[in-house]
């Protein structure tokens, strides 16, 4: 009762012109709440760009058509380990049919192997400019033809006639020509559909080298 007495009571509050004066030039003054919110409303919002940058993995068209090509040089490269199951199966016969005038240019000259080697290693693998795409499936392509010297050292230095050596051998040539037939068909239908192939036996030396 005697606050509200007191409030009631107390005499209501004059400001002499000084003070008035004072008062309303505090007011004009902007605060800084008000200079930051201007200055919020006015900033123009910065333009964001999305990063379209492609994965290690991903390609294009282009990329995927390189990649599938790689494939074919080591299977023209080893198609004479194909010497044993060409003549004996016929489908297989019609489906190397049309790579023919290809393999007959490849084997033309006897440098040409080295030289596409060379070619796919300096220029394409050891090139930045190239994604890690086309790098790895050039280096599954070139390590997939490396690993031709192991059967061709084995038939230079046996090189049997007949008997169980010549069944071996021909096993053994049979086994790399199908083996190079699955990775050209596997590893060009994935690059042409995008997809990454991983070849068996090569695929880790291939991780190693493309960084």
């Amino acid at each position: 009762m005697a606050i509200t007495n007191l409030v009631c009571a107390s005499s209501p509050l004059t400001f002499s012109h000084k003070s008035t004066s004072l008062l309303s030039l505090y007011l004009k003054k902007p605060s800084l709440l008000s200079l930051t919110t201007h200055s919020l409303k006015t900033r123009k919002p910065r333009p964001t760009t999305a990063a379209q940058s492609k994965g290690d993995d991903s390609a294009d068209a282009p990329d995927r058509l390189i990649s599938a090509v790689c494939y074919f040089y080591p299977f023209f490269d080893g198609i004479q380990y194909g010497k044993y199951v060409i003549t004996q199966f016929a489908p297989i016969q019609a489906l190397i049919q049309p790579l023919v005038p290809a393999i007959r240019a490849f084997k033309s000259f006897p440098f040409n192997g080295f030289l596409v080697f060379l070619t796919l290693y300096f220029v394409v693998v050891r090139n930045p400019n190239f994604s890690r795409y086309v790098r790895f499936n050039t280096m599954q392509a070139i390590v997939l033809d490396v690993l031709l010297i192991f059967p061709d050292l084995l038939e230079r230095s046996f090189n049997p006639r007949d008997g169980l050596g010549l069944d071996l051998m021909m096993s053994v040539d049979s086994t790399v020509f199908l083996y190079l037939l699955v990775c050209l068909i596997y590893g060009s239908s994935s690059c042409l559909f995008g997809q990454l192939p991983r070849l068996p036996i090569v695929a880790e030396a291939a991780d190693r080298q493309v960084l």
